[in-house]
């Protein structure tokens, strides 16, 4: 990925707390939290009471690519879209002892943080997303639906009112 590129991504993932993901078998991107640490968001899925990803832990089991989108801080809207590689982090690796109490400390909700990593160990994954490649869509390339031409248009000025007082919001 190229500097400038990598520098955007960066600096999108850590003020955003929220990403979409473009997820296999589904119809449309999903939002999820998540944390940036050290180049890669991670993301936490599966398990009672955490965001359900259908398709994401066999991606990273697979080693397959995810699209990532990033939204801006600001105005929320699509800001950078890259290609990612997924990776499930195993529980008791050194990656997931350092990542585990992150995520927790970021954890909002939590029905009971006692024992989260544990519970996370037991029944969830954590999936590692690294950007694996140049961005896919900047934020002027957008995949929208443009509207249909129509020959439908005003019909004219509107009507002018005489008599009546004119509000500050008129002039």
């Amino acid at each position: 990925m190229g500097e400038l590129n990598a520098a955007l991504v960066e600096e999108a993932a850590k003020k955003s707390g929220l990403l979409w993901l473009d997820l296999p078998g589904l119809p449309q991107p999903r939002a999820a939290w998540h944390l940036w640490h050290e180049g890669s968001a991670y993301v936490l899925t599966g398990g009672e009471g955490e965001q359900p990803l259908p398709g994401l832990p066999e991606a990273g089991q697979a080693g397959e690519r995810v699209t990532v989108i990033l939204r801006s801080k600001d105005k929320g809207g699509r800001l950078v879209s890259f290609a990612a590689d997924a990776e499930v982090v195993e529980p008791g690796s050194e990656l997931w002892d350092t990542v585990a109490p992150l995520l927790a400390k970021d954890r909002l909700n939590a029905a009971s943080h006692e024992g989260q990593a544990e519970r996370w160990a037991a029944e969830s994954w954590i999936v590692r997303l690294t950007p694996a490649e140049e961005v896919t869509e900047a934020a002027e390339e957008y995949a929208t639906v443009r509207p249909v031409p129509t020959p439908a248009t005003t019909a004219g000025a509107p009507p002018r009112l005489f008599g009546g007082k004119r509000r500050h919001v008129d002039r």
